[in-house]
């Protein structure tokens, strides 16, 4: 009997639906598509999301074979930023929107860039059934939109089945949204999800506002907005807010009320004379009590919050479902004042996300007690912690070597780049995800004398015998795993096997190049890195070093994705003063290198002269990304000439460009000598005319 093959499609289609559903990468289901008819008939009826690329003009040509597609991102069109389909005639507009309705029926949830009210007016009648909706807006809201406005096409087009509203990226006025809410209140009724956690907001939501939204939206289960903690400000949120938000919406699962300076600045840290928020921990023992289903809970006040470990010990008992915290300015989340007991955050032990930020009081016996404590931790953070020392976290992060995957540490005095590796170098062999700060401040013999002073000084200060052995029981463990290869890890020779995504921080006119001698020299499977510049350029002489020191990252072999973010460096665009560089040789600076990475994708955010809003690609820096002869995506946070763009063309494979103001205020109109409607057009147009060989 001849023997049969058995293959892939042989599979029934259930099974064969379950696999495609499952890949998630644009380029891999494409190339499923390929295979066979039916390949192709199942990975279309199984793809879910789709964000369309390309000319608004093009809509024509979008096929109808996605007819399964429910997610759809339109937000990024070129040419990004404008009304959609603005320059067309009326007639064209209608017939384009019918056309998108045709080709995907199956709609529910939809994201757009809706710089004006005729957007919505426009696409939403064309899915009347809708559930989610995320609007993008990084200009400047237009003065003439009466109060509401944005809102109303949602609420009218979209009442009876809207369920999730996303305003994270939408920069409106806060009094724009309750009046709609007090209006439509069948429709804010049903709303589940509520996204105000607005970056460009300088005040955010006032106190009034919060509990009027809250009023008319009580079946809320996510909830986030951005708000203002601090006392001096009128409306600011305190006890009675926070109140009124369990009151009137006690189904919630998640909450995140973060104040504006936080997301402003999100890395600084306060001084003494920061001040006290009106938060007491008696009544964020009311609140938790309120919400009893809460899984995720964000509080990043800005100002202190005294005595909060009462409150979080109450936070375990109430809120037996919580799974991720975020704390900003609390004090005294774990005094660890008793070894047998735990106190604090260290109680709360289903959590497996943490987040600690700007803990003034924190100590090493602190983290270890959240480290015996929060025994399911996966994702952990330490931000702004000048009490923390090396031995510390190190200890801590050997005690959940099982479950951590997930660190990022960042503005912790005594934590420069090298002693965050060595406080991580117990999983090394695990982790997947880093964040550390490129602070090269000190040798690694100055911090292994600084971890040998602190356990001294722990050692003289401790007047209990249980709690010493425990510390010398752990201490043991710790040196037995660095030095012994039979454990995965290594302080000589450490290999980070399965870290996959990489982030650093770096203050401008440092280098990059001492990264791989702290000990990051061995990555075989980091895919993605994230670099932030950021500082004042100005006033700072020319480097010592020609390059910031990209090209050290070659040592990384399946490294493929970058993001690239100068945003926050300030400089002079224009004429600089003499003995200073202006920001065109600052990118020539940061870029120089780049051409020696095998990058796939990159994201650029150039730096900027705030004094006149301008973050644009200069020569030097369109010269070096034309070096990156491997990439088929470039996203430009910023704008560029015209003819700087067309450097890119000669990049081989490049096949997705385009150039994203998403910074606020985002530039009102084009510049006479920047990229303009047409300039995009025609180099889009060069662009898709060229042969992609893959």
């Amino acid at each position: 009997m001849a023997s049969s093959t058995t293959t892939l499609s042989d599979l029934p289609d259930v099974i064969l639906s379950t696999i495609f559903s499952l890949v998630s990468d644009s380029r891999a289901r494409n190339s499923l598509s390929l295979v066979s008819h039916k390949f192709l008939a199942l990975e279309r009826s199984t793809r879910s999301h789709l964000t369309l690329r390309g000319n608004a003009r093009d809509l024509s040509l979008v096929p109808g074979c996605f007819r399964s597609i429910s997610h759809l991102d339109l937000s990024f069109l070129s040419p990004w930023g404008h009304t959609l389909l603005a320059s067309l005639p009326i007639d064209h507009q209608n017939l384009l929107a019918l056309r998108l309705k045709i080709c995907f029926p199956s709609v529910v949830s939809l994201n757009v860039y809706s710089r004006s009210p005729s957007s919505l007016e426009l696409l939403l009648p064309q899915w009347p059934r809708i559930r989610h909706i995320k609007l993008l807006r990084w200009h400047q809201r237009a003065s003439q939109i009466p109060i509401g406005g944005d809102f109303v096409p949602i609420f009218e087009h979209c009442g009876g089945f809207l369920e999730s509203l996303d305003l994270s990226a939408f920069y409106h006025w806060t009094e724009d949204l309750p009046p709609v809410l007090l209006r439509y209140a069948d429709v804010a009724a049903r709303l589940t999800r509520l996204d105000l956690l607005t970056a460009s907001f300088t005040e955010g939501y006032k106190s009034s506002e919060i509990v009027s939204i809250t009023k008319s939206c009580p079946n809320l289960k996510d909830f986030r907005v951005a708000c203002t903690f601090d006392p001096r400000y009128f409306e600011f949120v305190g006890d009675e807010t926070l109140s009124a938000v369990a009151t009137n919406c006690p189904k919630l699962t998640l909450l995140h009320m973060v104040d504006t300076a936080s997301l402003a600045n999100p890395r600084a840290i306060p001084g003494t004379e920061a001040g006290d928020s009106a938060v007491t921990a008696g009544t964020l023992i009311e609140v938790f009590s309120g919400l009893p289903n809460l899984e995720e809970l964000v509080l990043d006040v800005g100002k202190d919050v005294k005595h909060s470990g009462v409150a979080l010990e109450a936070l375990n008992s109430k809120c037996k479902k919580l799974r991720a915290l975020k704390l900003g300015q609390f004090q005294g989340v774990c005094s660890a004042t008793e070894w047998r007991r735990f106190d604090g955050v260290a109680l709360c032990g289903g959590l497996q996300s943490l987040s600690i930020k700007n803990s003034g009081d924190l100590t090493d016996m602190g983290l270890v007690a959240i480290g015996r404590g929060c025994c399911r931790l996966t994702k952990f953070e330490i931000q702004g912690c000048e009490n923390v020392t090396v031995d510390g976290l190190r200890t801590m992060v050997s005690l959940r070597r099982k479950t951590l995957t997930d660190v990022r540490i960042s503005c912790c005095k005594n934590l420069d780049a090298t002693a965050s590796l060595k406080a991580v170098e117990p999983i090394c062999d695990r982790i997947k995800k880093l964040h550390i700060d490129c602070v090269w401040s000190g040798s690694e013999e100055e911090v292994e004398e600084r971890v040998e002073t602190s356990e001294a000084n722990h050692e003289d200060d401790d007047d209990d015998y249980e709690r010493s052995q425990k510390r010398c029981k752990y201490s043991l463990e710790e040196e037995h795993c660095s030095t012994s290869d039979g454990n995965g890890f290594c302080s000589e020779d450490r290999v980070w096997e399965k870290l996959e995504y990489l982030s650093l921080w770096i203050s401008v006119g440092e280098f990059l190049t001492p990264l791989p001698m702290t000990g990051l020299d061995d990555c075989p499977n980091l895919e993605e890195i994230r670099i932030k510049i950021e500082g004042d350029c100005r006033g700072k002489r020319r480097p010592a070093e020609p390059e910031f020191g990209l090209s050290c990252l070659a040592l990384y072999p399946k490294l493929s994705k970058m993001q690239l973010d100068c945003g926050d460096t300030i400089g002079f665009a224009l004429t600089a003063p003499p003995m200073q560089m202006d920001l065109s040789l600052w990118e020539r600076f940061f870029l120089t290198g780049i051409g020696s990475l095998s990058l796939s994708e990159l994201d650029y955010w150039p730096p900027q002269d705030r004094d006149v809003n301008q973050r644009s690609l200069s020569l030097p820096g369109a010269g070096l990304l034309q070096e990156c002869l491997t990439l088929r995506k470039l996203f430009i946070h910023g704008t560029a000439h015209e003819h700087f763009m067309n450097f890119l063309l000669r990049i081989p494979n490049l096949r997705d460009v385009q150039l994203r103001a998403d910074y606020y205020p985002a530039p009102e109109n084009d510049m006479s000598t920047e990229m303009r409607v047409g300039s995009c057009s025609r180099f889009e147009d060069q662009l898709n005319s060229r042969n992609i060989i893959d």
